[in-house]
């Protein structure tokens, strides 16, 4: 069900210390995955060659699914940086409405409002 909640400037208006704790939040995840890819392209390590057979395939589809994840997220990540960077961060991909002030607080790198990310992912 699609939320259709009003929003008002007291939920979309972001201040400067907004602004300034979204983008080392965006830093920090942006650290975080270039050292999860870091890790997951490292070799695989076990202690038999035995075990490592019998768990290669699984593990090497987990560390790419892992993988996969992280440069999406890196990828999201950079782009709100860029955003931030221009002066275009905040407003909804689709519906271009501010996105609301909580929704980027928990996620910083978000491009859509909550409501049109509802309808997004009912497409898909």
């Amino acid at each position: 069900m699609v939320n259709h909640r009003t929003i008002d400037e007291s939920t979309t208006n972001l201040s400067a210390d907004d602004l300034a704790a979204l983008r080392e939040n965006l830093h920090e995840q942006r650290l975080f995955r270039q050292e999860q890819l870091r890790l997951l392209a490292g070799p695989v390590t076990s202690r038999t060659e035995d075990r490592l057979r019998q768990r290669a395939a699984a593990q090497i589809e987990v560390r790419v699914k892992l993988a996969a994840s992280a440069r999406m997220v890196l990828a999201d990540v950079e782009a709100a940086l860029t955003r931030l960077d221009e002066g275009s961060y905040g407003p909804c991909h689709l519906c271009r409405r501010p996105i609301e002030r909580e929704r980027l607080m928990i996620v910083p790198q978000a491009r859509y409002c909550a409501r049109c990310q509802q309808v997004k992912e009912a497409q898909s």
